[in-house]
């Protein structure tokens, strides 16, 4: 695997670079050794945080931790994207394209997690054109983090999201 390091308001030193390499590493096993991993380490305030994106065919694994010391981010955020790969090991290979990156041994493996998804509730409701300030105050409106409207402008369906620090987000659909 290759590794691309970068910190926002933080030295990566030779210390951080090798707890990446020994606790990331583990996830070799998963990977093709073509595969690009990107880690970003930061630090606001008491925060150490790491995030981890590891971009393959049609897809994006990605998990993102926080604690007071960055080592212990490192260790919590390796589990979390293993337990990610087995858990949708069977939806990355039913799309050969994305399997692409992974390691033919993990695919190979007849590993079944028991955390299948259940969808126990499904909505329907009528899309009237909106801009993204208006479907902003609808999602408000009904408390919701996320909001999918029709886009007056464009005619595309698109979400508006909460992000942190009370800010919003909007997903275009790029075909």
């Amino acid at each position: 695997m290759r590794y691309i390091i970068s910190g926002k308001n933080i030295d990566v030193t030779e210390g951080l670079k090798s707890a990446i390499h020994e606790k990331i590493g583990k996830l070799e096993r998963y990977f093709t050794p073509e595969t690009e991993i990107h880690v970003t380490l930061s630090v606001e305030k008491e925060r150490q945080k790491i995030e981890i994106t590891i971009p393959m065919k049609g897809n994006i694994v990605r998990a993102e931790q926080e604690s007071n010391d960055m080592y212990v981010s490192i260790d919590l955020v390796e589990e979390i994207i293993e337990r990610q790969l087995r858990k949708y090991k069977n939806k990355l290979i039913q799309s050969k394209q994305a399997s692409a990156n992974l390691n033919q041994a993990f695919v190979d493996d007849d590993y079944n997690e028991d955390d299948k998804i259940n969808i126990i509730r499904t909505k329907r409701f009528a899309m009237k054109p909106m801009d993204p300030e208006e479907a902003c105050v609808q999602m408000e409106l009904l408390g919701h983090n996320f909001y999918v409207f029709r886009n007056a402008e464009s005619d595309e369906v698109n979400v508006v999201y909460k992000r942190k620090g009370n800010t919003y987000g909007l997903i275009e659909p790029e075909f």
